[in-house]
């Protein structure tokens, strides 16, 4: 397992209480967990979504930058991580649990943090010193939860945590740590409360239309300022992008005059809604960076040939073979066709030939006997088809089965209607 620990600066211009952290962190992974006034959370299952440890390390480390001074370090279980960020150490690759932890002083383990001075008239002033001292001594002369963190911290005994719960709403509050005079002022603030928006917004898989910023003036206020004021933000779009959100609210702060100084700010999200799935597509129509798709296949088609540039487009035709035509890509497409669907399973993979099959004791095989499951569903087409010149015409008359090979799987076969009938391999199922 892998651990990252965060540590909220609790001084500044603008300091972050664990539980505002912790709902930026749920953007990371859902188990996220406040331990001794920080913030762990478990990126095992992270790693390859996000492109590996040193790509995941990079996001954390610049997002938790705008909660200002955020130390943060890693490690094989949450206490060692802690243990880390507290003493300003970083994870080495290469070196065991106990020697990164055994040189760390006692304050990196907060449930040592009450016998220091006891521990330090011992000589023992370092977590290796408390670990090689008696177990026993420790245990009578102080609290089992000692050795219990000790174990954990060494991962000699299994943590437990209480996973964060993403709450219904988001309804976040930031006390800052001096007086504003003017709203752009505000804004500074409300950044970190728009991160922890974001982060809730990812675990809820879903955007926003709307919020609301509210400020609380001063408890030395004039009694015609009022208690305090507020300021909606729209979108046009669903959105849960923190860097969007702050600029629309910069412009509406910018236009706002603060009736006295504030000291307490709270945002409330509304208007969530389910982000619409963005295009998986490899090489999508429209470009929003760069040139679109049929600009770069015109550009193509004339570099190589309008033959050499081809899309596939479908046609009205019951056989298989024939329901896709191959169009030089830079053509105008008209409608698509509005057939009849095909009646029976299509196969995901076609031959470019249908393949005879041996035929023994009137059984079709391919790499053993064939099994027929589903069938027969009939296709007859293509009379009109002719070419007298070549001698050709597309009659097409068979009757399909989906068929079962001890070898090669599901299979697509079919059975022609000839006078001397024949069994032919057209496609296989994925």
């Amino acid at each position: 397992m892998w651990w990252c620990a965060l540590l909220p600066e609790t001084c500044g211009p603008c300091p972050i209480d664990a539980a505002g952290l912790a709902l930026w962190a749920l953007q990371f992974t859902p188990r996220v967990a406040q331990v001794e006034a920080a913030v762990v959370m478990e990126v095992s299952a992270s790693l390859r979504l996000f492109g590996g440890a040193a790509a995941l390390a990079g996001r954390v480390r610049e997002g938790a930058a705008v909660f200002g001074a955020v130390r943060l370090a890693w490690g094989p279980n949450s206490l060692a991580a802690l243990a880390l960020a507290r003493t300003g150490q970083a994870w080495v690759d290469g070196r065991t649990l106990a020697d990164q932890l055994d040189g760390l002083p006692l304050q990196a383990l907060a449930a040592a943090a009450p016998h220091r001075a006891a521990l330090g008239r011992m000589g023992c002033t370092s977590l290796g010193a408390l670990r090689r001292l008696p177990r026993a001594g420790v245990a009578r002369r102080f609290d089992a939860g000692l050795l219990e963190a000790l174990d954990r911290l060494y991962g000699q005994q299994a943590e437990a945590h209480e996973w964060l719960r993403v709450p219904e709403h988001f309804d976040a509050r930031l006390e800052l740590a001096y007086r504003v005079d003017t709203a752009p002022a505000l804004l500074a603030g409300a950044q970190h409360l728009l991160q922890a928006l974001a982060g809730w917004l990812s675990a809820r898989q879903v955007g926003i239309t709307a919020f609301t910023l509210h400020w609380a003036h001063d408890a030395l206020r004039s009694r015609a300022a009022g208690e305090g004021d507020s300021v909606t933000v729209r979108t046009a779009e669903i959105t849960r992008d923190p860097v969007h959100l702050g600029r629309l609210l910069a412009e509406h702060l910018g236009q706002t005059t603060l009736a006295a100084p504030v000291g307490d700010l709270r945002l409330v999200a509304h208007e969530c809604q389910p982000l619409p799935g963005a295009s998986a597509s490899w090489l999508p129509e429209d470009a929003t960076d760069g040139e679109p798709l049929p600009r770069t296949l015109e550009r193509l088609a004339i570099r190589l040939g309008a033959g050499r540039v081809v899309r596939p487009v479908l046609r009205e035709d019951h056989r298989p073979e024939r329901m896709t035509d191959w169009v030089p890509a830079n053509r105008p497409l008209g409608a698509a066709p509005r057939g009849d669907a095909p009646s029976g399973p299509q196969p995901g993979f076609l031959r470019p030939e249908p393949l005879r099959l041996l035929v023994l004791n009137h059984r079709p095989h391919y790499g053993g006997e064939l099994q027929l499951l589903l069938g027969p569903q009939r296709v007859e087409a293509g009379w009109w088809d002719r070419d007298e010149a070549r001698g050709e015409h597309g009659h097409t008359a068979r009757d399909y089965w989906v068929a079962r090979s001890p070898q090669a799987g599901v299979l697509w076969v079919f059975q022609t209607r000839d006078a001397e009938p024949a069994w032919y391999l057209h496609g296989f199922f994925a």
